[in-house]
């Protein structure tokens, strides 16, 4: 595998990602660059997880240079307020010690502090249905952008959010680049690929490494039992993501586990933005020990090395599976999704698992006494004798 620099990127670029301990590309990176740099529109399959923020962000750190207030010369589309937040973040930091700045709009909060941040950045992490309002109120112009990115695009095309970003992409001048990454490219997908894009560079992720390493269980556990199995889930790896399917069920969820001495987050529709993002940072930070979110949240969410994702309550379809599971197991880490389920969910559960390409096995919760000595070393969180899964 070639280093960054082998790849086309600057040698202070290449030296910030060495100095935060990210020296080999992965694939996608190492596919996608050499294109992108290049000034070539490019169209990558990936599944999340696998470096492709990494990939785009330098290709704008790189090729950008300061804009005008109000024109952004970068912009990139995403699906959820929580990906913006974490896709600005990380595109930031490639551009430290350059005069590029990074905004990120999205619904949910105020359009002051939004619009002061536009006005002051290079480029522009948006989700499609705020950016067009910002556009409407003539806070932002489309019209220097040279670089647009379209980053979980078969995510938004599940949430119904084509057509808004269509209009957006009609609004960029003729002549500039256009990258597209997505876990699928076809259907509507191709459609977008083939109106917006101009003889597309088409890389595909095919390593082992950057596919996620999922082991896939499914436990028949009845609802009285499951807050105790979830507890003990928590003894065990320490951190948990777990998927209801309704605002509610994430509230009478997080309060059954409190009571039971887990300390838990939450994050579904109905909470504010700045009420979501310190859950979210109240998990990252280790404060709390389980994040119970909705579907709404799965792709939004990027918080490294999650050993384990639950589904409370099964997913609506096989996609949401997907996106859910893609919360561990990410980037080379080695994770474990664990579905909970009754007897009268079995047919359905079975169904979802064959659609999403995952063999179901239906058992028992596999629990077993931890090593003495690991007891000892990390006890668990509600005081009780840590349980190792098999």
């Amino acid at each position: 595998m070639k280093s960054f620099a082998e790849l086309g990127v600057p040698a202070k670029f290449a030296d910030k990602l060495s100095a935060r301990g990210i020296s080999t590309p992965f694939e996608i990176q190492a596919a996608a660059l050499p294109d992108g740099l290049a000034g070539h529109d490019v169209c990558g399959k990936a599944p999340t997880g696998s470096g492709k923020t990494i990939a785009f962000g330098l290709v704008l750190a790189v090729r950008l240079q300061k804009s005008k207030p109000g024109q952004p010369g970068g912009l990139v589309l995403v699906p959820t307020r929580e990906l913006a937040i974490q896709v600005a973040k990380e595109i930031g930091l490639l551009c430290e010690g350059t005069d590029l700045r990074v905004a990120s709009v999205y619904g949910g909060a105020g359009y002051g502090p939004q619009v002061k941040a536009v006005r002051g950045a290079s480029i522009i992490v948006a989700t499609p249905g705020r950016l067009e309002d910002l556009l409407e109120r003539r806070d932002m112009s489309l019209s220097a952008v040279t670089i647009a990115v379209l980053d979980e695009a078969d995510r938004m095309s599940d949430m119904g959010f084509l057509p808004a970003v269509r209009r957006l992409l009609r609004a960029l001048p003729k002549q500039r680049q256009v990258m597209l990454f997505s876990a699928t490219l076809d259907g509507d997908i191709s459609q977008v690929v083939k109106e917006f894009q101009h003889e597309p560079k088409r890389h595909e992720s095919h390593s082992d490494a950057d596919e996620p390493d999922i082991d896939h269980k499914f436990w028949m556990v009845s609802r009285n039992d499951r807050v105790e199995t979830i507890a003990q889930l928590v003894n065990h790896y320490e951190r948990i993501i777990l998927f209801c399917r309704t605002k509610h069920g994430c509230d009478r969820l997080a309060k059954q586990l409190d009571n039971a001495g887990v300390r838990s987050s939450i994050i579904h529709g109905n909470k504010s933005q700045a009420q979501r993002e310190r859950s979210l940072e109240e998990f990252r930070r280790g404060r709390s020990n389980a994040l119970v979110a909705t579907d709404v949240a799965a792709r939004g969410i990027h918080i490294d090395d999650v050993p384990c994702v639950v589904h409370f309550d099964p997913p609506a379809d096989h996609k949401d599976y997907i996106h859910r599971s893609g919360r561990t197991g990410r980037a080379g880490s080695k994770g474990v999704v664990i579905s909970l389920v009754e007897s009268s969910q079995k047919r359905t559960v079975n169904k979802l698992a064959r659609d999403a390409g995952v063999e179901a096995d239906f058992v028992e919760p596999d629990f077993e006494p931890a090593d003495p000595d690991q007891i000892e070393a990390r006890p668990g969180a509600l005081g009780g004798v840590l349980l190792a899964v098999k």
